[in-house]
């Protein structure tokens, strides 16, 4: 794809969504970012992210109490806006005749799923079937978009393929995100948009979530509050640094895949599942302190171990993650010291 070529990129605001709009624009590509900038956690954190793509300044949430809704930069462009919005979403699409379409928007969480449901379905159902319907009336040719491993449920079958079956979700959120892999499928039969769905496996790094583990025990880990650990700390996750996954977005937005098929289905992780307690290990040593650990049942919707075998988005992307979990939570760290101190 020539660097001339103009890349929707939804959920902007968002943890991965800065992280690849970032990356792009820095290779060169126009980029045009969306967010609805939702109150599912600290907007702060998503207006310092836009800060930091340098299309805000500290007045960001007053602007946004205005009529305005876009601000443009020459090769980064954002635009507020819902994926429910049936009726702006397209005049977005017929105005800036994007490229390629990455689709990073979503609610995410799986707990807040199972309190919240209809929020799942309008944003991660009904918003994703606008942005299908979207590529198909703008003749879009590639699509890639975030799935998730929680498709696997418990799956026995380690490490997690993507031929594996995955019809036995065990959360709202899960049950969203397969559903966007049929709806993906379809819309590739039936239209000849080529989708590529990536299932994100356990994704930490600087600029990440607070109502993630990695956010979450650090901030109370340095102050001195107990730690929640499910299941009494027996659980594992294929914990993947944020440049890992960026790198595999990114090329798949830009590069042509070895097959070229037009529905693609990749897990995107570390390949290296890491025990949580380990990973607590590390958060301790880069604090210096001790976690208080409050060690709870497991948690509905939770599972019990995550493991993504990556050899296909190796083979097809020339793909390969190169982050320890050591070295991504000395990196977080510094990052987290930093932006609580600014």
């Amino acid at each position: 794809m020539g660097k001339n070529k103009k890349i929707l990129v939804t959920g902007a605001a968002g943890f991965i969504g800065f992280h690849v709009c970032q990356k792009l624009v820095k290779l060169g590509f126009t980029v045009v970012g969306l967010d609805n900038i939702n109150d599912y956690y600290d907007i702060n954190l998503k207006y310092a992210r836009l800060h930091e793509l340098g299309i805000l300044r500290s007045n960001a949430e007053e602007f946004f109490k205005k009529s305005e809704s876009s601000i443009y930069k020459e090769f980064f462009s954002f635009v507020r806006m819902d994926l429910v919005d049936d009726e702006h979403l397209p005049e977005l699409f017929k105005n800036e005749i994007f490229d390629t379409v990455c689709n990073l928007a979503a609610q995410a969480g799986v707990r807040y799923s199972i309190q919240n449901p209809k929020t799942y379905i309008d944003s991660n159902v009904q918003g994703f079937l606008n942005i299908l319907e979207c590529c198909r009336h703008h003749k879009i040719q590639r699509l890639v978009y975030a799935s998730s491993s929680s498709v696997y449920g418990n799956s026995d079958n380690i490490p997690f393929k993507e031929t594996d079956n995955v019809d036995y979700p065990i959360s709202l959120y899960a049950a969203t995100k397969k559903s966007n892999e049929l709806m993906a499928h379809t819309y590739s039969h039936l239209f000849g948009i080529q989708t590529i769905g990536l299932r994100f496996f356990t994704v930490y790094g600087p600029w990440g979530r607070p109502d993630m583990a990695m956010f979450l025990f650090t901030d109370a880990i340095i102050n001195n509050r107990p730690i929640k650990v499910y299941n009494n700390g027996n659980l594992s996750r294929d914990f993947t640094y944020i440049d890992d996954v960026v790198l595999g977005v990114v090329s798949s937005l830009i590069k042509d895949s070895k097959s070229n098929k037009k529905y693609q289905l990749y897990n995107i992780g570390n390949n290296n599942p890491v025990k949580l307690l380990d990973f607590i290990s590390e958060i301790e040593i880069n604090t210096n302190k001790t976690a208080l650990k409050e060690m709870l049942p497991i948690q509905d919707g939770d599972v019990f171990q995550t493991f993504a075998d990556v050899s296909n988005f190796m083979k097809e992307f020339d793909y390969k993650p190169t982050t320890s979990v050591k070295i991504g939570v000395k990196k977080f760290f510094n990052w987290f010291i930093n932006y609580q101190n600014n």
